[in-house]
């Protein structure tokens, strides 16, 4: 299983034990199944109370919805989402939920931006207006609906519209019990020699029972000994509107036909461990429901798994479940039909261990352990489905089109994760991270964007402070020993590392030859360049693609200023002809790249090659042609249905192996971006620049999920696209790297008028 589709924080929204209900029984073994058979994953709870006090929940509830408080809805949207869960798992059942025919659920699928799995155990075929409307949006809202029998798949298939293809069907759990014979657990209940013929689950008048108990004359005259078992407390909504007046009913009826000893009403909502000895200790159990439009039979699906002998009438769950001789149906309300069939099993004892022993083999697919690997597949595939649309898609710039839309830029979130030391590596959301301190990687890149608004006339005052202080940790990050940059400080000012890797001492060779290249301040030419050259030796020994691409970068920046310096033009040959040979040693027909892998920042190599052969050198033909091949290969690889969608970083993709789709980091959209933008520079081709204005509009929300990373009210960008959703955390990588694709763009963009106002700007764009 893949691990960016598999789930990591599950949500459970339902009723909840203690209360009583069947809802709330079925989400604690589901909550509880799924956390046995998973528990790396997270699992919590949010339960919907009936009563304004609420209920002494166990510890893995995690908030409470008063059912009928719209606000609370909202809020618990809220929950979810500060606190990380990625799948949400919905129980619906019309009457658990506030609002006109439950509606408020519907204002809490609104505002979760989360998959969502709706399990729904009652599905009307003939719902009024109010339920169908909140039918057809929980269908619209639901990357999931799962359903326990064909009946329902159907319905809501025909009635609802609902795709075939979201619809998952998985059986009612049951707790994994032992087959038992019955005459080992009546003592227990004082039932030693008697024939059990039991019904649980919470007394209503839907149930039936009254039908049964009509029966009971006839059945007691065959066998005596026969004691029938209620089992269950009085709905909590039926006592709240007229108490006891069902339960007492049947106990007038039972006292009028004379069975008043042969029937036993136990009055009380039991625990699992207690109810499986009362269906283990019973020959027959009986469903006597009225009404055919029952989905879902939870207590069913206990006696039957459990392997009880049924006997039931043919509601559409127990005429499924029931057929081709599993149990035996009888007509609704029919006490003659019931006592027929029990006496007729009671009578022979063959027929009656053979159904119980088929139903219990039946059972064992039912168990909540099996249970909890469908729903866990089914969140899974939910995560796959999401898809939470803000907006129209972008639509793909054409050549005609002269330039795009772009956002004002503002320095708004990198002056919040700056202090007088340097700029902080990691946010928490939009606040900086103190703990995970500063590096010298990201100071290099926040002073590389100062120096690229400063070359396109951004010299604001900010920007010049924000600069020195970039600069000055630059500076501090130097070990003039060793001539290499320590990469990692604790807030405290005290390094962590001694010293960095090669691709941090690459980036900083980079930025340095683009500040003595582009800035037009004559102290900080010469600061970078000074220490530009104390650094360039260590240059010649570093081993990483990327360290020599960057490397190659601010070499070229160099010698674009100072094209004289035969030193460091023997530095640029010297690493353009290392690329050239990691090329020749690792590509393949099928693989034109300078590794058996694409992992991260991947288009510099090609950008390396390709602002390098621009510019000349000894390699400069050769290394231009195969920067753009491999360049153009690449944005291909990163293309799909129209849309950028970079190497993940979660497994990257090696040669031969699956490509990982996320995590998508925004470092690949600007070097993708910075890549193009030199490539169309190099050849004056549409085609890049119509490729860095894809690779850009990733940020802006044409990408997989059609969510902007760019935070306008903050100025930063969030730290990458994960299987179904925004990091929400805006870094200073992530937020650089939307601000330099920004600044690149607004020259691009810039050029590219002036170009196309040229008198043969017809022939170019």
């Amino acid at each position: 299983m893949s691990e960016t589709t598999q789930p990591s924080k599950i949500a459970f929204v339902a009723d909840y034990l203690p209360r009583k209900c069947g809802i709330a029984t079925f989400t604690r073994d589901l909550h509880h199944a799924v956390a046995t058979q998973y528990p790396t994953i997270e699992c919590g709870v949010l339960a919907i109370n009936d009563l304004p006090e609420g209920y002494d929940y166990e510890p893995e509830v995690r908030f409470e919805i008063q059912e009928q408080r719209l606000l609370d809805y909202q809020e618990a949207a809220n929950f979810l989402r500060f606190n990380g869960f990625d799948v949400l798992s919905l129980q619906h059942e019309f009457g658990i939920y506030g609002g006109v025919s439950g509606g408020h659920i519907l204002a809490f699928l609104q505002e979760v931006n989360l998959p969502v799995v709706t399990t729904l155990h009652t599905i009307l075929r003939e719902p009024d207006s109010d339920q169908r409307q909140v039918m057809d949006e929980i269908v619209r809202q639901s990357e999931r609906l799962v359903v326990m029998t064909e009946r329902g798949h159907a319905i809501l298939r025909e009635t609802y519209g609902a795709p075939a293809e979201k619809i998952d069907l998985i059986a009612h759990g049951i707790p994994d019990m032992p087959l038992v014979n019955p005459n080992a657990l009546k003592d227990q209940f004082g039932l030693e020699g008697k024939e059990v013929l039991l019904t649980f689950g919470l007394l209503s008048p839907g149930k039936g029972i009254e039908y049964v108990i009509r029966a009971l004359p006839e059945i007691v005259r065959r066998h005596p000994n026969l004691i029938y078992m209620v089992l269950g407390a009085t709905h909590p909504n039926l006592v709240r509107a007229e108490g006891e007046r069902y339960r007492r009913s049947l106990e007038r009826l039972a006292e009028k036909l004379g069975v008043s000893q042969h029937i036993a009403f136990y009055n009380r909502f039991v625990e699992l461990e207690e109810l499986k000895q009362f269906i283990g200790a019973a020959d027959i159990y009986i469903t006597p429901y009225l009404a055919e439009a029952q989905a879902t039979s939870g207590t069913l699906c206990y006696a039957f798994g459990s392997g009880k002998a049924v006997i039931s009438t043919p509601y559409w769950h127990a005429e499924e479940l029931l057929a081709e001789g599993r149990g035996v149906l009888v007509p609704f309300k029919d006490s003659t039909a019931i006592a027929k069939e029990v006496t007729g099993l009671l009578a022979d004892p063959t027929r009656l261990n053979a159904m119980s022993e088929g139903a219990y083999a039946l059972g064992r697919a039912m168990i909540w352990s099996e249970t909890a690997k469908h729903y866990f597949e089914s969140f899974r595939k939910a995560r796959v489905d999401h898809r939470h649309h803000h907006g129209p898609r972008f639509v793909v710039q054409t050549l005609a089109q002269q330039s795009i839309e772009l956002p004002e830029l503002t320095l708004d979130h990198v002056e919040r994760l700056t202090d007088s030391t340097g700029i902080f590596q990691h946010a928490i959301y939009a606040m900086p991270d103190f703990a995970e301190g500063y590096c010298v990687d990201d100071n290099a890149r926040a002073l590389l964007l100062m120096v690229l608004l400063e070359s396109s006339g951004h010299d604001t005052l900010v920007r010049r402070r924000l600069a020195t202080t970039y600069a000055a940790f630059m500076q501090y990050a130097f070990d003039d020993n060793d001539r290499r940059f320590r990469n990692f400080m604790n807030f405290d000012r005290q390094w962590r590392d001694e010293p960095g890797s090669d691709d941090c001492f690459g980036r900083c060779l980079w930025v340095l030859g683009t500040c003595l290249g582009r800035s037009k301040h004559r102290s900080f030419q010469t600061w970078a360049a000074g220490l530009f050259l104390q650094a360039l030796p260590g240059l010649e020994g570093v081993n990483s693609p990327r360290a020599m691409a960057f490397g190659l970068i601010g070499v070229q920046e160099y010698l674009n200023h100072l094209g004289g310096d035969r030193k460091v033009s023997a530095v640029s040959d010297a690493l353009t002809r290392k690329l050239i040979r990691l090329y020749d040693q690792q590509s393949e027909a099928d693989w034109p790249w300078f590794e058996p892998v694409l992992s991260y920042d991947n288009a510099k190599l090609p950008h390396a090659l390709i602002f390098g052969g621009h510019h000349g050198g000894a390699y400069g033909e050769r290394a231009l042609a195969l920067g753009l091949q491999t360049l153009r290969w690449l944005v291909a690889e990163q293309t799909r249905e129209g849309v950028f969608a970079p190497i993940g970083s979660n497994g990257f993709y090696r040669r031969g192996g699956v490509r990982a789709r996320f995590d998508q980091q925004p470092i690949e959209a600007q070097a993708t971006v910075s890549a193009c933008i030199a490539a169309f520079e190099a050849t004056r081709d549409p085609f890049w620049r119509d490729e860095a204005r894809r690779a850009f509009e990733w940020f802006l929300g044409r990408n997989d999920l059609d969510q902007p990373l760019y935070n306008p009210s903050s100025g930063g960008c969030y730290d990458g696209l994960h299987f179904d959703r925004v990091n929400l955390n805006q870094g200073t990588e992530s937020t650089l790297a939307f601000l330099l694709a920004l600044a690149e763009m607004t020259s691009l963009e810039i050029s590219t008028v002036a170009l196309l106002a040229e008198p043969d700007a017809v022939a170019v764009a």
